[in-house]
């Protein structure tokens, strides 16, 4: 079964500084029917604005990955950590037990285009971790790039839970295929471009819910780049 979330039906608000959509509910958006897949709790698409920015404010138990696609957004936190996440960077923090931080868009001209995923973490009050990996275009290109993992492998960002996370830039007319395993449930977010997964067509911002399916394969219409992660 392939359910589809399209970009347009998610929760929407413009602050002026920053325009962002929720995929499920968060903050001041809630919707019953989308407050999150599986483990899967936040995918936001932030657009901040230059000189936009996060004031210092408070997380704990959540698994949450930053994933830049154009731009530059740094990043201070209680735990001393102070870096620049720009496009190819993926940014991983576990909240555990607490932690404090804020982000920028320092730039004076150009806007940070990202995503912000939260997963819920396999057990709570964990220590607080911060991890950031660079992942260049070639490597995810026409394949899957594993991005996150429980263990960190192949190079990914180790995150606290049973979660595969791996991101895709997929050129025009090229194909992937994708095998789940039996009592395994995924989900697609398209980032940019438009991609036709098992026969339905999911443009930039769509989302789709996957379960009780053994093989997806997904085709690019143009250059695209999507997210797919693999839940228990």
């Amino acid at each position: 079964m392939i359910r589809i979330r399209k970009a347009h039906e998610r929760g929407h608000f413009d602050h002026g500084w920053l325009d962002t959509r929720h995929t499920f509910s968060f903050g001041d958006y809630y919707d019953k029917d989308h407050v999150g897949f599986r483990t899967l709790r936040v995918i936001n698409e932030d657009r901040v604005q230059p000189g936009g920015e996060f004031g210092t404010h408070g997380h704990r138990d959540m698994e949450i990955i930053s994933h830049v696609l154009e731009g530059e957004l740094t990043h201070h936190d209680s735990m001393g950590n102070g870096s620049v996440i720009r496009p190819g960077d993926v940014q991983r923090m576990t909240a555990g037990s607490g932690i404090m931080h804020s982000e920028a868009n320092n730039s004076a001209s150009a806007v940070v285009h990202f995503l912000q995923i939260w997963i819920l973490p396999d057990r709570k009050s964990l220590s607080p971790e911060y991890e950031q990996k660079t992942i260049p275009d070639p490597d995810k290109l026409n394949r899957l790039c594993l991005m996150a993992s429980p263990d960190g492998k192949g190079g990914s960002v180790r995150i606290h839970q049973d979660v595969s996370l791996f991101v895709s830039i997929l050129e025009p007319g090229k194909t992937l295929d994708y095998d789940l395993a039996p009592g395994r449930h995924a989900w697609i977010q398209i980032a940019r471009g438009s991609v036709d997964l098992n026969g339905h067509l999911l443009t930039a911002g769509d989302g789709a819910a996957i379960s009780d399916e053994t093989a997806l394969r997904l085709s690019a219409r143009e250059k695209s780049e999507f997210l797919l992660f693999d839940l228990a």
